[in-house]
């Protein structure tokens, strides 16, 4: 594939493939100026994206992807990407975590706001209304 239907395959620049291919990631074939890159290159992409959305860190990822070839069956490969995905879910727990009870926090001051404007109101209604001696 060029460099433009993989941006285009996977919804990503072509600055983004060129950005990977500088940190080591992807290693599209040169021909000239051209990119031409392989079906490895496509399935490295597919996990760096998916990395990426998991929150891993690109160093992270370049590490990870390395491991495929340690003649294991991927075991060394998988097992740390698993390792890695635990914590990164224990992250990802414990930020929701955080956001709910900020999200309920800031629900009761809103509450809380939406009472005391109704009372404010309530009060400047009255005090409105005592003052016109025409209100019977």
């Amino acid at each position: 594939m060029t460099i433009r239907e993989m941006s285009d395959a996977f919804e990503v620049t072509p600055r983004t493939l060129r950005f990977y291919e500088a940190k080591e990631l992807l290693f599209p074939i040169r021909k000239g100026q051209k990119r031409l890159f392989t079906r490895r290159d496509r399935a490295r992409l597919k996990l760096i994206l998916r990395g990426k959305r998991f929150g891993f860190r690109l160093e992270e990822i370049r590490q990870l992807l390395e491991l495929y070839h340690m003649g294991d069956q991927q075991l060394t490969q998988l097992s740390r990407t698993h390792r890695i995905g635990l914590e990164r879910l224990a992250d990802m727990e414990r930020q929701r975590d955080d956001l709910n009870r900020t999200i309920a926090d800031l629900k009761e001051q809103l509450a809380w706001g939406e009472r005391m404007i109704a009372t404010l109101s309530a009060r400047q209604t009255d005090d409105s209304d005592a003052r016109d001696p025409d209100v019977s």
